[in-house]
C-alpha cells in the first residue's frame, strides 16, 4: 500500500470518528415563541393565513388559538450575528469537523439538501431547544464541484417539556474545488464583461422567455384570479396549482429602493439604483432603476418599465421616471 494512500486512510478515519457525536450542548432559542415575529415571517413571505396572525380567526379554528407556521421551526432557535463572530477555535464538533477537512485541501462547502418534518404547531410562549448530531460522512465523492465529502447533520427540536416538536436533516458537501481550465489569451477586441445570469427553471423558464420577447407576464391563479411574483408553482391564497398568465402594463410605483456603491461587479455601472417596484396590477417586483439621477430617486416616483438589451443577449426590465 502506497504511502498516499495510508495517510488517507488514516484521514477518513478521523473523519469516522465525529460520526454519531452532538456537535455541542443543545442550542437554546433566545426569545419565546412570540406573535410579532410570527407576523413578520407571514409578511416576508406573504403567507395570510389567519391562524398565524389573526386571534379571532385562530380560536375559532381547528387550533383553538394562534400558531406558528411549522416552516419557522429553525428561525426560532438561530443566534442571530453572533453566529459569523470569529473567534480562536472551533465553536463546536461541527466547526472543527469542517475545520479538519479545511487544513486536508478541502475548503469549499455548499449546501445540498434539507428536509423537515414537523411533529406539533408551536404556539407563543413556547420555548425551543435544539440538539445536532453529526449523522453520517460520506466516502470521497467527485462531483462537477470538485472531490470531497458529504456530510450530514440531523438536528431535533423540543419545547419546554423536552417533548419533540420536529426535526431536521441538513447535507452539505465540503469539497476540494476542481482545476478549471486555463483561459486562452482574451483578443485584443475582447467584448464588454457581461452582467450576471438568473437562473431559469421549471418554475420561472416561461417568465424569462417572455421578457426575451419583450413582454412583461405576472402570473395569475386560474382558479382564484390573484397575481403573483415571482413566479411559482402554487397559489399563496387558495393553494391552487393551476394558474396562467396576464400582461403587465408596466406603470408602478417606487416602494424602496437602495443604491449600490460596491463591490463593483463586472458588467454593471455604478451607482447602480435597485427598486421595489409595486405594479399599478399590485404585484411588486425588483428591478434597477435609470434614467435619472440616483440623488432624485424617491420613495413614491412614479415609474414606467422598458424591456432593454443590457448587453448582446440579455433582456432586462428596467424602470425609467415615468412621463
Amino acid at each position: 500500500m502506497s504511502l498516499q494512500k495510508r495517510d488517507q486512510q488514516a484521514f477518513e478515519k478521523r473523519l469516522r470518528a465525529y460520526v454519531g457525536i452532538e456537535t455541542g450542548p443543545p442550542g437554546v432559542g433566545p426569545v419565546p415563541v412570540n406573535e410579532a415575529m410570527i407576523r413578520h415571517w407571514c409578511e416576508a413571505l406573504g403567507d395570510r393565513n389567519p391562524v398565524y396572525t389573526d386571534p379571532q380567526a385562530a380560536v375559532a379554528s381547528v387550533h383553538h388559538g394562534l400558531v406558528a407556521p411549522p416552516t419557522m421551526l429553525q428561525a426560532w432557535i438561530l443566534g442571530g450575528v453572533e453566529m459569523a463572530q470569529v473567534g480562536d477555535g472551533p465553536r463546536d464538533k461541527q466547526q472543527e469537523l469542517h475545520q479538519l477537512l479545511s487544513a486536508h485541501g478541502y475548503p469549499s462547502v455548499v449546501a445540498t439538501d434539507c428536509e423537515q418534518e414537523y411533529r406539533r404547531y408551536l404556539r407563543p410562549g413556547d420555548r425551543v431547544t435544539a440538539t445536532t448530531t453529526i449523522e453520517s460522512i460520506s466516502e470521497q465523492k467527485a462531483t462537477a464541484l470538485g472531490i470531497g465529502y458529504f456530510i450530514d447533520t440531523r438536528t431535533v427540536f423540543r419545547d419546554q417539556q423536552g417533548q419533540e416538536v420536529g426535526w431536521m436533516t441538513f447535507r452539505v458537501l465540503k469539497f476540494k474545488p476542481a482545476q478549471e481550465p486555463q483561459a486562452s489569451p482574451q483578443p485584443a477586441t475582447a467584448s464588454q464583461p457581461r452582467r450576471m445570469r438568473a437562473p431559469r427553471g421549471h418554475d420561472n423558464a416561461w417568465w424569462w422567455e417572455g421578457i426575451d420577447r419583450g413582454e412583461l407576464l405576472i402570473q395569475r391563479c386560474s382558479a382564484c384570479g390573484t397575481l403573483r411574483h415571482p413566479p411559482r408553482p402554487m397559489c399563496g391564497k387558495c393553494q391552487s396549482l393551476e394558474w396562467g398568465a396576464v400582461p403587465a402594463r408596466g406603470r408602478g410605483t417606487l416602494h424602496s429602493y437602495t443604491v449600490l456603491h460596491h463591490p463593483r461587479f463586472p458588467g454593471y455601472e455604478y451607482p447602480l439604483v435597485v427598486g421595489l417596484i409595486e405594479l399599478e396590477e399590485g404585484t411588486r417586483m425588483v428591478a434597477n432603476v435609470v434614467g435619472c439621477d440616483p440623488e432624485k430617486v424617491a420613495i413614491g416616483m412614479r415609474l414606467q418599465a422598458s424591456i432593454e438589451n443590457v448587453d448582446e443577449e440579455l433582456k432586462l426590465p428596467v424602470f425609467r421616471p415615468a412621463g
